[in-house]
């Protein structure tokens, strides 16, 4: 299995980012080719010592890393990508990664 992990770092205006997300982000990213699970946290992103500067962790689930990259390279990975900017005032970060279980 592969992964995309997003961390959204903490918007201007999280009750407008959260709207948003739930109504037009989580639809588009729905409908990346070869999307196997997509889930996202719930309620604050802390880290050991308190407050993350995270607002939100979504992780996608895909077969494989290659599968990611034509996901993100189809047209619904585009308008996905395009999405982005018009909710997440505060930045994002996207990591992409093989796994195995441990």
């Amino acid at each position: 299995m592969a992964e995309v992990v997003v961390l959204y770092k903490t918007p201007k205006d999280a009750a407008a980012f959260d709207k948003y997300y739930a109504e037009t982000h989580i639809p588009l990213a729905k409908k990346l080719p070869g999307l196997k699970k997509y889930a996202v946290s719930k309620g604050p992103v802390a880290s050991p010592t308190g407050p993350s500067g995270i607002h939100l962790v979504a992780i996608l689930t895909f077969d494989s890393v290659a599968d990611i990259q034509a996901a993100f390279g189809s047209p619904e990975g585009k308008a996905t990508g395009a999405d982005v900017p018009k909710f997440a005032s505060g930045g994002a970060d996207l990591l992409i990664f093989d796994t195995k279980e441990v």
